[in-house]
């Protein structure tokens, strides 16, 4: 392995920090295709990590909203409002709760915005980060070959 190899590893590894099902795994299949072993390293390593990653940053952001909150805002109990949207997400988490935001999370939502809403919701990072990246590397193997099967069953229509 030479130098741009591993630029490259790492650079698909970091799409699929972000989102696996929109640009990672199709950017794992235009760089990997069959090489099964780099393809599903990369993109499970970097869902992995931006699961780690994503929890702590959003744990340090609520943290700092809610310090920079007390420090500027003078009613310390604001009065709750309850609405639509509100309700909603309540209703989500006593109906799913985390395995199902795990669940959504890399297919439905993106890695960052599916820790940020566990972390709020569940504070146990190691439960949060376990159950994240367990269900992003679930979802790397489904989507890398259902895509993998789909680019070669319709590669020769665009060749």
């Amino acid at each position: 392995m030479d130098i741009s190899d591993i630029e490259t590893f790492i650079s698909v590894a970091l799409a699929n920090t972000i989102s696996l099902s929109k640009m990672g795994i199709p950017a794992v299949i235009a760089v990997y295709g069959n090489n099964y072993f780099l393809a599903l390293l990369s993109s499970c390593s970097g869902a992995v990590f931006g699961t780690i990653i994503f929890t702590y940053l959003s744990a340090g952001i609520m943290k700092a909203w809610d310090n920079f909150k007390d420090k500027w805002f003078t009613s310390k109990h604001p009065k709750k409002v309850f609405t639509k949207s509100n309700r909603r997400i309540i209703k989500v988490k006593h109906r799913f709760g985390l395995t199902g935001i795990a669940i959504i999370t890399p297919i439905l939502l993106s890695i960052p915005i599916g820790a940020f809403l566990a972390e709020r919701f569940y504070k146990e990072k190691k439960k949060v980060i376990l159950y994240l990246s367990v269900s992003a590397i679930i979802w790397c193997f489904i989507l890398y070959f259902s895509f993998l099967f789909f680019y070669n069953s319709f590669k020769s229509w665009f060749a």
